[in-house]
């Protein structure tokens, strides 16, 4: 026997970028965006602190690019040699994680 009901759901229409605030939607894509979160603990500065920001790919290929440039920096003068071409990469070429 099947049960049915009409009822009321809650779903995301869209993101905006909390950077620049444009929409993350892309025309036949869906939603297309990057998060960087944090969870702070016990004993920290911000303890107990959690922060989310969504934002659209330029937006977030600038910040990581802004990351990269002062990673870069603090390695300057190191004895290794660094390569941070890749930096934050986790997965390559997976489409469906």
């Amino acid at each position: 026997m099947k049960i049915t009901a009409t009822e009321q759901t809650e779903s995301v229409r869209d993101v905006l970028c909390d950077d620049c605030g444009d929409s993350t939607r892309v025309e036949g894509y869906g939603l297309q965006f990057g998060t960087l979160r944090a969870s702070w603990g016990y004993g920290s500065a911000h303890g107990g602190e959690h922060y989310e920001v969504q934002m659209c790919e330029p937006c977030f290929f600038r910040t990581l690019l802004g990351l990269r440039r002062e990673r870069t920096v603090n390695f300057m003068f190191s004895d290794e040699d660094q390569d941070f071409r890749d930096f934050g990469l986790v997965a390559r070429d997976d489409f469906f994680q």
